[in-house]
C-alpha cells in the first residue's frame, strides 16, 4: 500500500470516528432528562432543605405505599426490582394519608337544592329507607338525595342501617356545570320522590315548580359568571423531560401521586378537602413500557378556583410552584395558547381572583365550601 493510500485510509477512519461521535452526542442531547441525572440519594438532598413541607422522617412515619408515579395507582402494577433506582427516580413520592380517608357527603342545602319534606306518621327504620331508595341517584344531570332526621342525634343524614328516623326530606340540586334544573328534570324529581314516599308511607309536600325553576336559572346565571379554572403550561426550553424527572421535581414541592397515570396533586391542609393544585402530563408517557425513555415537552398545572378555600392561597402556591419547576427544569411558563406569562399578567390574575372570592363569599358560596364544590361540578 502506497503512502497516499495509507494516508487516505487514516483520514477516512478519523472522519468515520468523528461522525459516530457526533451522532452519539446528538442522541444524548435529544434524550429526555431522567431522574437518575441528579445522582445520589434524593432523600439525603432533601434532609437539609428547610423549605420543604415535610421531612424524610415525616415521609417514613406517614408512608402507606411507595409507588412509581409514572404508573399511577394502577392495581397490580409491578414493583421495580431495584429499590435504590426507585428512590432516585420518583423522589420519595408517596400517597398522602389524607387522600385515603372517605369524605363525608355534604347534606341538602336550601341555598342550592330543591327540598321537599316527606311527612311521616311514625318513625321508620334506615333499613326500610335504604331498601326503598331508587336505583339511580340522579334526576337528569342533577344529583338526587334523600335524608332522614336521626331519632338518636336529631341530625339530618343519609339513611343508615340500624338507625331510626322521625322525619324525611328529598332534594334535587338546582344547578351545576350542566346548567339549571329545567321543567322536565323537576317533573322527574316529583315522580322519583313520590315513588319513594309511597314505598315508605310518607306524604311529600312539593314546592311550586315555576318558582324553583326560576330560582335554578338565577343561580345558574350567577355560577356561570363566577366559575374559574386556571391553567399554566410549563414547556421545555431545550431538552425534553422524562415522567420520572418531572415527578422528582414535583415531589420536592409537595406533590404526590394522584389516582390516574400522569397526574400528581398538591393536597389541602384538611382531610376531605379538594386538592389545591393538579399537575398533569401525558398519561401514555406515564404508562409506557420504559417511562424513562418517554419524552415530555410540556406539563400542565391547574387550579379549580371554586373548589379550594381562599385561606390556602392557591394561586400564590400555583405561581410559586410554576416558577420553581420552570427554574429547576429549564422551562418557560405559558398560557394554553403558548404565550409566555409575564409577572404583570400573573399579578392581574391574582387581583381578579380576589374580586371573585369576595363575590362568592357574598353569596354564601365561598370557594372550597361544600355548596360551592357541588354547584361548580
Amino acid at each position: 500500500m502506497s503512502t497516499l493510500q495509507l494516508g487516505l485510509a487514516i483520514i477516512g477512519g478519523l472522519v468515520l470516528a468523528g461522525v459516530v461521535a457526533y451522532n452519539a452526542w446528538v442522541t444524548s442531547k435529544s434524550a429526555p432528562r431522567t431522574a437518575r441525572e441528579r445522582g445520589g440519594d434524593v432523600r439525603d438532598e432533601m434532609a437539609g432543605d428547610e423549605t420543604l413541607p415535610y421531612t424524610p422522617a415525616d415521609l417514613e412515619e406517614n408512608e402507606i405505599q411507595r409507588i412509581d408515579p409514572v404508573l399511577g395507582d394502577m392495581p397490580g402494577a409491578p414493583v421495580p426490582p431495584d429499590p435504590a433506582v426507585v428512590a432516585a427516580a420518583v423522589a420519595s413520592v408517596h400517597l398522602n394519608p389524607l387522600m385515603n380517608q372517605p369524605e363525608k357527603r355534604p347534606g341538602l342545602d336550601a341555598l342550592i337544592d330543591v327540598i321537599t319534606p316527606l311527612l311521616l306518621e311514625h318513625e321508620v327504620s334506615g333499613d326500610a329507607l335504604l331498601a326503598a331508595l331508587p336505583g339511580t341517584r340522579r334526576v337528569g344531570s342533577k344529583p338526587f338525595a334523600v335524608e332522614g332526621q336521626s331519632e338518636a342525634t336529631g341530625e339530618w343524614e343519609s339513611p343508615r342501617l340500624g338507625q331510626r328516623y322521625r322525619a324525611l326530606q328529598a332534594g334535587v340540586q338546582l344547578a351545576n356545570r350542566s346548567g339549571p334544573l329545567n321543567d322536565i328534570e323537576f317533573s322527574e324529581f316529583v315522580v322519583k320522590a313520590q315513588a319513594f314516599a309511597d314505598a315508605v308511607g310518607a306524604s311529600p309536600d312539593f314546592p311550586d315548580m315555576r318558582a324553583e325553576v326560576a330560582r335554578a336559572r338565577e343561580l345558574d346565571a350567577f355560577a356561570s359568571g363566577h366559575d374559574a379554572q386556571l391553567g399554566f403550561t410549563l414547556r421545555a426550553r431545550r431538552t425534553a423531560w422524562s415522567p420520572g424527572y418531572v415527578a422528582q421535581h414535583a415531589a420536592r414541592l409537595g406533590f404526590v401521586a394522584g389516582a390516574l397515570p400522569g397526574r400528581m396533586v398538591l393536597s389541602g391542609s384538611q382531610s376531605g378537602q379538594a386538592p389545591i393544585l393538579s399537575l398533569v402530563f401525558d398519561p401514555q408517557a406515564a404508562m409506557a413500557e420504559d417511562p424513562e425513555q418517554s419524552a415530555l415537552r410540556e406539563i400542565a398545572l391547574s387550579l379549580e378556583v371554586t373548589h379550594v378555600p381562599r385561606s390556602e392561597q392557591p394561586f400564590v402556591r400555583m405561581r410559586q410552584a410554576a416558577m420553581a419547576l420552570a427554574e429547576a427544569m429549564e422551562g418557560v411558563i405559558t398560557d394554553d395558547a403558548g404565550q409566555p406569562l409575564s409577572t404583570d399578567t400573573m399579578d392581574r390574575i391574582g387581583s381578579d381572583l380576589e374580586s371573585l372570592y369576595d363575590a362568592l363569599d357574598g353569596r354564601d358560596l365561598s370557594a372550597g365550601s361544600a355548596q360551592a364544590r357541588r354547584l361548580f361540578s
